[in-house]
């Protein structure tokens, strides 16, 4: 049997007796903004002759996210696995006209938490990152692949604190790139960005995310609910 399937067998199954066994089970959606932060460009090459060579550091902008997740509880502990979109913007300003870096991503985030006081929980994970499109305004890629490589190793590291109230909660956390630094020649050709030699000497973007949440299911209460009103618990 393929190796890669097998692994994937053994972690359904795994999955499924964490369910069996834990005391609590919920189920909901997430979204909110990210901010950026990371991203340098080397030019070595001007459209204005009397520019010299530089170094620009992006500048971190709002993005936005939405997913879905599940939490399984045991007592004080959860796991909580995620499936998250995210739109990650950031602004290299150019000598002429800024540009902007812009990521999609999807990630599936698997974090294990504790709850420490009454609706406050902490957690920290690993994130795994599929990359859907980058992009920088001005760009013409020098070989035939046509997206920015913006991570060489597709995991981050997640750390955060959630505060949760009836159905409703609170989520920040720091997303960490476990990627290496990883050069790449640019080819700005418009003019009217001042750079049209370069090389992208960090692509990776880290972030700091902030989520509101909403719980759609708890086993907990789903029995209390349909015993009451015959509808599932919201």
């Amino acid at each position: 049997m393929n190796k890669t399937l097998l692994a994937l067998l053994i972690c359904f199954a795994g999955f499924q007796t964490a369910i069996l066994q834990a005391q609590e089970f919920q189920v909901g959606l997430k979204g909110g903004i990210n901010k950026t932060f990371g991203g340098e460009i080397n030019s070595f090459q001007s459209t204005q002759a009397e520019l010299p060579p530089a170094t620009y550091n992006a500048e971190g902008e709002i993005g936005y996210h939405g997913g879905v997740w599940v939490q399984i509880n045991f007592g004080k502990f959860f796991i909580r696995p995620e499936v998250v979109y995210s739109s990650l913007k950031s602004r290299f300003d150019f000598p002429l006209k800024p540009a902007i870096y812009a990521v999609d991503e999807l990630s599936v985030p698997v974090l294990v938490g504790y709850n420490i006081y009454g609706p406050v929980d902490v957690y920290a994970g690993i994130a795994y990152k599929n990359i859907i499109d980058a992009t920088l305004e001005g760009n013409e890629p020098v070989t035939d692949t046509p997206q920015i490589v913006v991570q060489n190793t597709p995991l981050s590291a997640q750390i955060g604190a959630k505060v949760e109230f009836g159905s409703f909660g609170l989520d920040v956390r720091y997303d960490h790139s476990l990627s290496s630094q990883e050069s790449q020649e640019l080819d700005i050709v418009r003019a009217e960005y001042g750079v049209n030699r370069a090389s992208f000497e960090d692509a990776r973007l880290n972030q700091l995310i902030v989520s509101l949440t909403i719980k759609l299911w708890d086993s907990e209460n789903a029995g209390k609910k349909r015993r009451r009103g015959g509808n599932c618990y919201f």
